[in-house]
């Protein structure tokens, strides 16, 4: 099971040359025809997972 969760976050998350995470936004849906398309610009980019704490959590769940 911890090998299924490992596989399915590695897919949502990336790490840059630098050691950073980076995430996807929140809130990302497949219906977003009626935001406004300054929102939807700002959604495609990645987020920077910067809190310390979940850092920690998340690269326990990569190899």
């Amino acid at each position: 099971m911890k090998n299924l969760k490992q596989k399915s976050y590695r897919k949502r998350i990336k790490i840059t040359k630098q050691g950073k995470m980076l995430r996807r936004a929140s809130h990302q849906g497949h219906n977003q025809a009626k935001q406004p398309a300054k929102i939807k610009r700002q959604r495609r980019k990645l987020v920077l997972l910067s809190h310390p704490k979940y850092v920690k959590n998340c690269k326990r769940l990569l190899p």
